[in-house]
């Protein structure tokens, strides 16, 4: 009988990660074709004379996530934590250093966008398209979206507007569509701080499940119990930098000391 294999499969590499935002600031002539052409032919001095501010939002990262890992990524508020998540998800360009995906990144944050003025059923056949699934999938599986979600249970809120949704119900119902697909790699930026604890419990089940299917998860929360409930290894990054990388109650204790003193 052959032995089963035990070799850990790479799905993200990060390698010497940069990530830099510029704040433009109101330096004079900006609107000129003299300044746009600076700024392409002399782009670091340009930014310098139009006031542009340089943010280093990450700092020389590297990590390597493997398949049915759920990781949390912790730190303090402007700690780097949503931006690294953002670029790994390819939506944020890196300054410099390398980011690798095996399979497609998938970013679920609660601050994503909705169609206010469209019905929350509406809404799931849209999430599940954007997600990646067929009509025939996001038929077969509505029901369960709109259970999972809970939006009915005080009234039949899916066939109302999203607009007239509480912020708390919207993520729920956005985390239900993320969640009815299969992911290779799945973001989830702070989504299950939102609503009871009876929805956490159910969402921190469902990404056991995904891991379980070989999926890996990346979960920004400050909520430390989500994470020890979720994950078995934590990344901590402070002021743009990792900090600590391992397992969790290791690497949450460290954090929790520093938070304190």
């Amino acid at each position: 009988m052959a032995e089963q294999s035990t070799e850990k499969i790479p799905t993200v590499v990060a390698d010497q990660v940069d990530i830099v935002y510029r704040v433009h600031g109101t330096g004079a002539g900006r609107g000129s074709a003299t300044a746009a052409l600076n700024r392409i032919l002399r782009p670091g001095r340009a930014e310098k004379a139009a006031g542009v501010r340089r943010v280093h939002a990450v700092k020389k990262v590297s990590f390597v996530a493997y398949k049915g890992e759920a990781i949390g990524l912790i730190g303090t508020n402007g700690s780097g934590k949503s931006t690294l998540l953002k670029a790994v998800a390819g939506l944020l360009p890196v300054e410099s250093g390398k980011i690798y995906t095996d399979g497609q990144p998938s970013l679920l944050g609660v601050n994503a966008a909705l169609m206010n003025d469209l019905t929350g059923e509406r809404n799931v056949h849209l999430g599940g398209l954007a997600m990646g699934m067929s009509r025939e999938q996001i038929r077969e599986r509505y029901q369960d979206i709109v259970d999972f979600s809970g939006i009915n249970e005080k009234g039949d809120f899916i066939t109302l507007p999203m607009r007239t949704y509480s912020s708390g119900m919207a993520a729920r119902l956005r985390f239900s569509i993320a969640a009815a697909k299969d992911h290779d790699v799945l973001l989830i930026d702070e989504a299950l701080a939102t609503g009871d604890r009876k929805f956490q419990v159910r969402s921190e089940e469902r990404i056991r499940e995904l891991r379980g299917q070989a999926g890996t998860v990346f979960l920004v929360s400050h909520n430390n119990n989500s994470i020890r409930d979720t994950c078995e290894r934590v990344l901590w990054l402070e002021r743009g930098e990792l900090r600590m990388d391992g397992p969790t109650e290791e690497v949450l204790k460290a954090y929790e000391t520093f938070t304190k003193s």
